[in-house]
């Protein structure tokens, strides 16, 4: 017990909740790596793209790491953007229309795709055309992702963004320097209120993102059967 929780017990109690919510915090973190590596991996695979695996840098801190996944969905943005340019140059102009109308069929959709995908992989493949429209036609790289960087940014930013990924670990005291109880008090509660804030929208973006990319890959998988 910290020489401080004498004089203010409530200290260790937070001490812990900071712990908890740093640990909610990475777990996302791990979480947005994990579905921006499969995403790269399958339009690598599918679309000819060239987009590399991102790894968290567990010796740096949030900020890092948040740039780090923030980088890595600005160039898959860049890698869609430049599938959709192709069609909607390639595209007659009506055809281009029903690919961004909710109304049309994927399975259309899907076929129109077909028509100029060779334009871009040197063959047409159906897989290709599914991964194409549920990227293109959707709102992943568009409102999902968009939303997430946002965050990220946020949190690099924010009073957690200085903190190392692991440091918690070795002891709160080694990351808020507190030597007063109430010095340390204070610290404490910023920190819990700003993780608290952060989490919430995080979280939630989070979840969806890497909802949104699974659908994209048990499409493929059903498709690969």
């Amino acid at each position: 017990m910290a020489q401080s929780d004498f004089f203010y017990p409530e200290n260790s109690k937070r001490r812990q909740e900071l712990n908890n919510l740093h640990q909610q915090l990475l777990n996302c973190l791990s979480d947005s790596f994990d579905a921006t590596n499969e995403l790269s991996e399958v339009l690598n695979m599918h679309l000819a793209c060239k987009l590399e695996s991102i790894e968290m840098n567990k010796n740096g801190n949030i900020k890092e790491n948040c740039d780090i996944i923030i980088k890595a969905m600005k160039k898959i943005q860049k890698e869609v953007q430049r599938v959709d340019d192709v069609l909607k140059e390639k595209l007659e102009p009506t055809l281009y229309r029903k690919l961004q109308d909710i109304r049309e069929r994927e399975t259309e959709k899907i076929a129109i795709v077909q028509k100029v995908i060779s334009v871009i992989l040197g063959e047409a493949t159906s897989t290709a055309s599914t991964i194409a429209v549920k990227l293109i036609c959707s709102n992943i790289t568009t409102v999902i992702i968009n939303k997430l960087v946002t965050l990220l940014a946020q949190i690099g930013a924010s009073l957690l963004g200085g903190i190392g990924v692991a440091v918690l670990r070795l002891g709160l005291d080694m990351i808020l320097h507190a030597i007063l109880g109430a010095v340390e008090r204070n610290q404490l509660q910023a920190a819990i209120k700003s993780y608290e804030q952060h989490l919430v929208e995080f979280k939630s973006a989070s979840e969806k993102y890497h909802h949104a990319i699974k659908e994209v890959t048990k499409t493929l998988k059903c498709r690969l059967k």
